[in-house]
């Protein structure tokens, strides 16, 4: 007989496993791996940095488009007036760094990929500059989405979604030689495409003068062509805050399906045709416009991105049930980032009177609230026209409302000027000298409740010569709105070293919020211990500046000697070709005294030259071809060096620019509007060569006439010179020095066999006139050099007007400017995300 088995004793319950969290470096590792896997089916072992890189961002992104949609929701709700902003151009550079930066992720990050066994500063590098601009217009759109989202305002920015960026530079014996900018080949993984959100625009056709069943004149645009705007979204994400805004940018599309009929019957490229003709208008930033068909592609994309940001806006006020057309200027704002997007003026009205049926007066009230621009130049002919005849064929509505506009504005000046037809002219949007032309700068300016220059000179000449009788017509539209940069790129991120000293002796990180902060270096300037700090950042960025160099370029260099930096689109009123003679005199001079005694110089340029502007492409040759001669010249003992950096960017310009020991800020008076560069060169404890020119004259005051080398003539005496009859000739003759340096740069002497290389160039300053006066300032300007030479010698000296440059800097962080456009022109207020 079986007995039964004495029970057991009931167990104790387990305690519970104590859980590990995980921490963040952990779960961007996991996060990074994942996305390596599963999102691009890579695996670790073969995998290239971009595919690390782009796992990377795709980890950062995840937690930014957490954020971004928290901020939507909380604009939303709050159903906030936001400001869109209008630019064709937005230079943003590389994403990675500032994503890393402004999530507080990049130590993580570091750490995670270090883990990974990977080098997080070669993984860094994969990235590749977004093709999406060019200049400081790009550049300044860039800053202010920066900002606009680190002071947590409501902000979207509407621009073009270029498959091409500029170009791509190459030197070949010299010149410029330019390739595609497929910046895209790889893909993108900070956008996000929003094919829901895909708008119509129409193009061409003819305007069908109809009336309605009350008699009233109805005019239609029909027997238009179409294409479609598809929406990708790139977030910005806000330093120390959790509010991420939008870049909305329209990527062009067919919308013809595929001809399949005509690919059976062997017209594969009749079936295609349509197709990529709807996607040229996005297909490269600034085509060539020297010819009529570059011409009208340039208005295609102006109105292109214009028609359906307009629409895109429209669609988010009106889905919310508390807006309509009465409150649209009272929760839309919307700048004009220079005279590209005017036509959304015209745009609006034509959605209102022929969509909307508002009446003329009614629709004018709303557009004249919504609208603000900015001016970006002082030169008449970077004033933007479009000839009549271009805009009747593809907008001819649009020119038909223009017509309206300019009868009502020529009214306004009769009734301010009666009877004067000047004035008249003046203001005109449509200029009658010959041929006519649409003004677009005039346009912008009747349309729009408020005009900003973008330095004090700059608007006080737009007041003075540009725009005298708009001032006196309309009181109180001007403004002024000195540019910024931001300091999260262009100190934080693009200068380590230094960003670490300053935090280290301010005993705080709050500067990178507040640049004003930076004011407590002043006490420091003195400081030998500090100088000598300060001074051992700049060689160690001149270290890495130099290697770049020879990577690029050949060139050795040494980062004892000054770094003399240009860097900035090759126009002639920059007048690179300035810095060029005075670098001729220099080689003059060692070479008929080797003993001379000056401070060893690395002349370094960067700048791109417009694919037409066939004098600044001479110039960029001129600059190589001199500058190689010089580089080879054992005579000269290495005291001069010429770099010309080829394709000039955003993380090019990240490199030089903490490097810079001088800053070239050398317009001629009155032609540069504000400058941008100017700005993170000082910043970055370069000192300043300039002349009395847009932002330059604010610099000097905020830095000290002490601390900045300012040469030439002034804006008065520019005019002065103009009036009383300028002939560069008198110069010429008056200047021994500067004599043979022309002569020389007219000869062969450095292009041996090829006559005539540099005769654009010599014309220019010759047989031209010197329109930008390059021979009127060239004394003070070599004056001016050799006080350079002076105070380089002395490095305690030096050390201490570079380090009150960059503590003086904090009027020029765009979030002092995104401020002043918010509060007097925008009247938006903050909206903080939790």
């Amino acid at each position: 007989m079986r007995t039964a088995k004495a029970a057991k004793p009931a167990k104790k319950p387990a305690a519970p496993a104590t859980k590990t969290v995980d921490s963040p470096e952990e779960r961007l590792r996991s996060l990074i791996h994942r996305h390596l896997v599963s999102t691009l089916a890579r695996h670790e072992g073969s995998a290239s940095s971009h595919d690390w890189w782009v796992a990377t961002a795709l980890a950062v992104r995840d937690t930014i488009h957490e954020r971004m949609i928290a901020t939507q929701a909380v604009h939303n709700d709050q159903n906030a007036r936001r400001i869109y902003y209008f630019s064709l151009e937005y230079l943003m550079g590389r994403l990675f760094g500032n994503n890393l930066l402004a999530t507080g992720m990049l130590d993580c990050a570091r750490s995670a990929l270090e883990s990974l066994g990977q080098d997080f500063e070669k993984i860094r590098e994969a990235e590749v500059d977004m093709g999406l601009g060019n200049g400081g217009l790009g550049r300044l759109a860039a800053c202010f989405l920066d900002s606009l989202a680190t002071l947590d305002y409501p902000a979207l920015g509407y621009g073009i979604y270029y498959e091409f960026g500029l170009f791509r530079q190459q030197f070949v014996n010299g010149n410029q030689v330019e390739h595609p900018d497929n910046w895209m080949r790889f893909g993108n993984p900070w956008e996000v495409v929003r094919p829901e959100y895909a708008q119509v625009v129409r193009f061409f056709g003819r305007v069908e003068n109809v009336f309605d069943d009350r008699g009233n004149y109805r005019p239609r645009w029909v027997d238009t062509k179409t294409i479609l705007g598809v929406p990708h979204d790139i977030p910005t994400a806000g330093y120390g805050t959790k509010t991420v805004n939008l870049l909305r940018l329209w990527a062009s599309k067919s919308t013809e399906d595929f001809d399949l009929a005509a690919f059976n019957r062997g017209g594969y490229f009749e079936a295609v045709r349509e197709q990529t003709s709807g996607e040229t208008v996005s297909k490269v930033l600034y085509p060539n416009d020297k010819t009529e068909n570059g011409k009208e592609l340039r208005l295609m994309q102006q109105y292109f991105f214009v028609a359906c940001s307009l629409r895109d806006i429209i669609r988010r006020h009106l889905r919310n049930p508390a807006n309509s057309w009465a409150n649209f200027a009272d929760q839309v704002a919307v700048q004009l980032n220079d005279t590209h997007p005017a036509i959304a003026v015209v745009e609006l009205t034509r959605i209102l009177v022929d969509e909307e049926d508002m009446s003329f007066e009614a629709a004018w009230e709303i557009v004249g609230r919504t609208f603000a621009y900015t001016n970006h130049t002082l030169l008449p002919e970077a004033l933007e026209k479009w000839s009549v005849g271009l805009f009747e064929k593809v907008l001819p509505r649009h020119l038909q409302l223009i017509y309206e506009i300019n009868r009502r504005l020529l009214d306004a000046v009769e009734v301010k000027w009666p009877g004067d037809n000047d004035k008249k002219r003046v203001c005109s949007v449509i200029e009658e000298n010959g041929g006519k032309q649409v003004r677009m700068a005039n346009l912008a300016v009747a349309g729009s409740h408020t005009v900003n220059g973008v330095a004090a000179l700059h608007t006080a000449l737009l007041k003075q010569d540009l725009f005298p009788e708009f001032d006196a017509l309309y009181p109180g539209k001007f403004q002024n709105k000195t540019n910024g940069i931001t300091p999260r790129r262009w100190l934080l991120k693009c200068n380590p070293r230094l960003s670490d000293l300053i935090t280290q002796r301010l005993g705080h990180e709050n500067w990178v919020r507040d640049l004003d902060l930076l004011r407590g270096l002043e006490k420091s300037a003195d400081d030998h211990a500090f100088q000598k700090e300060f001074m051992a950042v700049k060689r160690a960025n001149k270290v890495e500046l130099a290697a770049i160099i020879k990577a690029e370029c050949g060139i050795e260099v040494s980062p004892d000697a000054l770094f003399d930096v240009q860097i900035k689109r090759l126009h002639e009123y920059k007048r690179q070709h300035l810095n060029l003679l005075h670098i001729l005199a220099l080689y003059r001079r060692l070479l008929q005294n080797p003993g001379l005694d000056i401070v060893p110089r690395v002349f370094v340029f960067g700048a791109k030259a417009a694919p037409g502007y066939d004098l600044a492409k001479n110039i960029i040759r001129a600059i190589n071809v001199i500058g190689a001669r010089i580089n080879g010249d054992s005579r000269i003992g290495g005291k001069l060096k010429v770099a010309f950096l080829p394709n000039y960017r955003v993380s090019l310009a990240e490199k030089i620019i903490p490097a810079a020991d001088l800053s070239e800020q050398i317009s001629t008076a009155g032609k540069e509007a504000s400058g941008t560069g100017n700005m993170k060169l000082s910043l970055n404890g370069a000192l300043t060569i300039g002349t009395l020119d847009g932002a330059n004259v604010e610099i000097g005051e905020e830095v000290g006439g002490d601390n900045i080398f300012i040469f030439g003539l002034t804006v008065d005496e520019v005019a002065a010179l103009w009036a009383k009859g300028y002939n560069p000739w008198d110069k010429y003759n008056a200047d021994e020095e500067l004599r043979a340096i022309i002569d020389w740069l007219g000869s062969e002497y450095f292009t041996p066999g090829e006559p005539g290389a540099f005769g654009a160039l010599h014309h220019s300053l010759m047989g031209g006139g010197d329109p930008y006066l390059l021979l009127a300032d060239f004394r003070s300007y070599s004056d001016a050099q050799a006080r350079v030479d002076a105070a380089y010698r002395n490095p305690k000296h030096w050390a201490k007007l570079a380090i009150l440059n960059t503590a003086r800097m904090g009027k020029f962080s765009s979030d002092r400017t995104i401020r002043e456009y918010a509060e007097q022109i925008w009247k938006i207020k903050p909206v903080a995300v939790r």
